[in-house]
């Protein structure tokens, strides 16, 4: 899996070496937290964790990553696409160099990744699973994440249509989409989190374990027969049309 060393990736990381997978997860520039999960997933579950450095944004990258990651295991039934970055901006004021990093983390190497890791499955006649990482920005528009969350919303499609081409190799393909989650703890972040999580149907933030969970079932024989779906983790945030910003006219209260 992408983007495993903090996070929500962290929070999947866990729950799936919980269930007993042995990973192979990537890290961008933050070795020792990598390391650090690593340590703690091999310690506590009982499972083995591989940490490979990979700035996924490289057009080079995704494809190496998913052979190395092939090669340390031995074989991949999971795929699980989950890095990425949040940048916000005014359709009017988009720079080219924040364009061209979006499209090609958040959009480019999760198709890149899927085709090499699909047909090594495929090959090998492993009915797997693959699992997008996305987010309610890409059902709900806010001002300001027209690109992010319109790449979103185009991992959703493209999933949909991966969903038919793989089907007949009995590869399933789904998104996870969560909400607001909390991924930082400290005083700095309680109270904005305590604020945000009140007005949120379900009272609170989503936790990256949250996240971790639907990703499980998602991989599960319980979910044998989906594909194709995108399974929304947000505590309804989005039902209401409720904007995430306090000071948007019409904010749900």
């Amino acid at each position: 899996m992408t983007g495993a060393s903090r996070g929500i990736g962290r929070g999947i990381a866990a729950v799936l070496a919980r269930e007993g997978y042995d990973l192979c997860i990537s890290y961008r520039s933050e070795a020792g937290e990598a390391q650090a999960v690593q340590e703690e997933l091999q310690a506590a579950c009982g499972v083995k964790c591989h940490v490979v450095q990979a700035s996924l944004e490289d057009p080079a990258v995704p494809a190496q990553f998913a052979r190395r990651a092939i090669e340390l295991l031995g074989h991949v039934d999971l795929l699980v696409n989950n890095a990425g970055v949040t940048r916000k901006g005014a359709a009017h004021e988009l720079q080219d160099a924040v364009l061209d990093h979006l499209i090609n983390l958040n959009f480019r190497a999760y198709i890149v990744l899927m085709r090499e890791v699909s047909a090594h499955m495929a090959a090998a006649g492993i009915r797997g699973n693959i699992v997008h990482i996305t987010s309610s920005r890409g059902q709900r528009a806010y001002p300001g994440d027209g690109i992010y969350g319109g790449l979103k919303a185009a991992v959703h499609r493209a999933a949909q249509s991966a969903a038919l081409d793989l089907a007949p190799f009995g590869i399933r393909v789904n998104c996870v989409a969560p909400g607001a989650t909390r991924v930082r703890f400290g005083p700095a972040t309680d109270e904005a989190s305590d604020i945000l999580g009140r007005r949120i149907p379900l009272g609170r933030l989503g936790l990256p374990e949250d996240v971790g969970h639907a990703v499980a079932y998602l991989a599960s024989d319980r979910a044998s027969y989906i594909t194709g779906e995108v399974l929304r983790v947000d505590g309804g945030l989005i039902l209401p049309g409720m904007p995430e910003r306090r000071d948007y006219p019409g904010s749900w209260t």
